[in-house]
């Protein structure tokens, strides 16, 4: 199973995980719809080699096992999965160093996108996989 890279990603595109990543799967949309595609980074499935390197150096909890994304990101498998079919809108990301994220940030960026701000990664993962997707 491949790793995901959730919409925790959105706008932050910190690529501690490019850096780390034996196999370089990780993209950058370049495309002109980002309606469809959000600002983030995406993870190339048949690409990833299920290392897991890249989840621990992401510092805004946004990567996650294919099988353990929180169900209130599931949608976010099918956007990884996608860039298979639309790749020439996408580019491999490159390192870029940046800032830490304090706790803080990372606690409200969870909190924009309707994840419990107080949940680790793991956490996260267990805490919404079976729990029903609320809708808006």
């Amino acid at each position: 199973m491949a790793y995901t890279i959730t919409r925790l990603c959105t706008d932050c595109l910190d690529t501690a995980c490019v850096k780390i990543c034996p196999v370089e799967c990780i993209y950058e949309y370049a495309g002109s719809s980002p309606s469809h595609f959000r600002n983030q980074l995406y993870i190339d499935p048949e690409e990833c080699i299920d290392c897991g390197a890249c989840e621990p150096e992401c510092p805004w909890g946004a990567i996650f096992q294919e099988e353990a994304v929180p169900e209130i990101f599931a949608d976010d498998i099918a956007l990884n999965h996608a860039i298979r079919e639309r790749r020439d809108e996408f580019k491999l990301a490159t390192y870029r160093p940046m800032p830490q994220p304090t706790p803080d940030q990372v606690a409200e960026n969870k909190r924009k996108w309707g994840a419990d701000p107080s949940l680790t990664s793991a956490r996260l993962a267990a805490k919404y996989k079976h729990e029903p997707r609320k809708r808006a």
